[in-house]
């Protein structure tokens, strides 16, 4: 009786290995025999994504791309659009233009109109009058836009009690004019005149059968503004 295997266990131990490489080397070469024809062959279709709106964009505008000579969106890398050359000028005429053409600076001061000299504001201000705010705005409102002069005679012969308070106000808003800002007095017009409502002084009257009514005693902050008239002469 002949056994299958030697019966060196050394000699069946090679054999065994050498038929395992065989196989080893059949099986790569048949790997890369299915490959390389995998390769030559059409690849396998891949399944249809649904396009979204940035791939449309990228096939509208591949067209124009290829026309300017640039290269498609797709070859350009993600996150950068495509952008248009511009025509380069020699550099001799870029140097003929900007001698032409005048400085930023003096372009500016050319079309910036010429500026206006500010009139001074003088302001007087009488704050807690026992008057009324609504009855001080039936003298002022005749104020505005008045000379010194003027104001004075229309204080002067206006029936109501608070005229005397806004001709006080007035001569020290002229006085604060000629001592504070060196303005002489015939130069002066009135700009603004307005009463603005104080707090209000609560005060009770007794009255028939022990009942109390209230009484209040308005007040009010007056304010006069002067400035210097305008010269006919100078421009605006």
């Amino acid at each position: 009786m002949t056994p299958d295997r030697s019966t060196n266990p050394k000699e069946g131990n090679a054999a065994e290995d050498a038929q395992i490489g065989a196989d080893a080397a059949e099986a790569k070469q048949a790997d890369a025999g299915a490959s390389a024809g995998g390769a030559a062959g059409e690849p396998e279709a891949a399944p249809k994504r649904r396009r979204g709106r940035r791939a449309r964009k990228a096939e509208q505008a591949q067209p124009a791309a290829e026309q300017a000579g640039q290269p498609a969106a797709a070859e350009l890398p993600a996150g950068e659009a495509p952008t248009p050359e511009r025509p380069r000028r020699p550099s001799a005429q870029r140097a003929t233009d900007s001698a032409a053409s005048p400085a930023p600076a003096q372009a500016r001061a050319r079309k910036a109109p010429a500026a206006r000299r500010r009139r001074r504001v003088v302001r007087a201000r009488a704050r807690y009058v026992r008057t009324p705010a609504r009855k001080a705005r039936m003298v002022c409102l005749q104020l505005p836009g008045k000379s010194v002069a003027q104001a004075r005679a229309i204080l002067a012969f206006t029936p109501r009690e608070a005229a005397r308070d806004w001709s006080k106000l007035l001569e020290s808003a002229v006085a604060n004019a000629e001592n504070n800002h060196e303005l002489l007095e015939d130069d002066l017009i009135i700009r603004e005149a307005y009463a603005d409502e104080g707090p209000t002084i609560k005060r009770f009257r007794p009255r028939a059968m022990g009942r109390a009514t209230p009484i209040q005693k308005r007040t009010s902050h007056l304010t006069i503004t002067l400035t210097a008239r305008p010269d006919p002469t100078r421009k605006s």
